[in-house]
């Protein structure tokens, strides 16, 4: 009885990955103005500062200093490209995107964090793919901060979240496709690179969301058999491309013998019997399907000697 009070009291299995993983934060834009505005009120507080300094209160003179001093500290510069995430106390309060000199909530300490686009190409990764075949592959991934409280607070180092999962994800996809597809029915590395690379922007959006980050391209960069097996797979690529000319010059040739009987037939020009046929069907099969030019032999007799 009390195992199954504590079986009933177990918690429940929360879910696993990134549709487990929980983040609240979200960027919102952040308290600012004009900066000259800010100039102007520690202008007004120096000029304050002087005049109360020079009066019988002199002691009050540092209540305008002190004020002036607080908004010169909330004076920020954003650059093209940058933002600034402001944090009071502890507690993010948003985001300055607005490029200038702006002036925010005095005391609050930010972080410039850039949202220019940026790219890298991963390490040449060895991985098997769908067939069992090693193969050697990199990509570039191109992307841009989108969320910058995410990205400052959701993960440790974003920068290095973002190369980490891409290579996690190439490393996935890689294993769910062959290197090659000859009867090409399926979708195959080297055969459908639009495609592989489309599947793998997707699923490297999906791992960086979390960290604020969108996904512009990923393109492959690097497709290659391993060495070991390089050699092997080379001399299969060419039997298959051997077997595939032979193929089209043997449905070539026939067509061209076919062609040929039935214009004899049709014009009329010679009768053949159908041991003559076959004769003359394995000479122009020999000359037409042979890797070397024939040696015309001119027959000065009849048909039969």
């Amino acid at each position: 009885m009390t195992q199954d009070i504590q079986q009933d009291r177990q918690p429940e299995a929360t879910p696993v990955g990134h549709s487990g993983t929980r983040v609240v934060i979200q960027e919102r834009p952040a308290w600012a103005v004009s900066g000259w505005f800010g100039v102007l009120v520690v202008a007004a507080c120096i000029a304050g500062a002087i005049l109360l300094a020079q009066s019988s209160t002199a002691a009050l003179a540092a209540a305008p200093a002190f004020v002036g001093a607080l908004v010169f500290s909330s004076l920020i510069i954003v650059s093209p490209g940058h933002t600034k995430v402001v944090r009071f106390f502890g507690s993010y309060v948003g985001t300055v995107r607005s490029a200038g000199f702006s002036w925010i909530l005095p005391l609050a300490d930010r972080r410039s964090l850039s949202i220019r686009v940026r790219n890298f190409e991963t390490n040449h990764l060895k991985v098997n793919d769908a067939d069992g075949n090693p193969v050697e592959i990199a990509a570039i991934v191109v992307w841009q901060v989108a969320d910058t409280s995410r990205a400052s607070y959701a993960v440790d180092d974003y920068v290095n979240f973002v190369e980490v999962e891409a290579e996690s994800a190439l490393r996935h996809v890689a294993t769910t496709h062959p290197y090659d597809d000859p009867a090409g029915e399926g979708t195959s590395l080297r055969g459908n690179v639009d495609l592989v690379a489309a599947e793998l922007a997707q699923e490297v959006a999906q791992r960086v969301t979390i960290a604020g980050v969108e996904i512009v391209e990923v393109r492959i960069s690097h497709l290659a058999y391993s060495p070991e097996i390089a050699q092997a797979m080379l001399r299969r690529q060419q039997a298959n491309a051997v077997v595939a000319a032979r193929a089209r010059i043997v449905e070539g040739s026939v067509g061209m013998v076919e062609m040929a009987l039935a214009r004899l037939e049709e014009h009329g020009i010679v009768e053949l019997d159908e041991e003559r046929k076959a004769a003359m069907v394995s000479n122009l099969l020999v000359v037409l399907c042979a890797d070397q030019p024939a040696s015309p032999v001119v027959n000065a007799g009849t048909l039969y000697t």
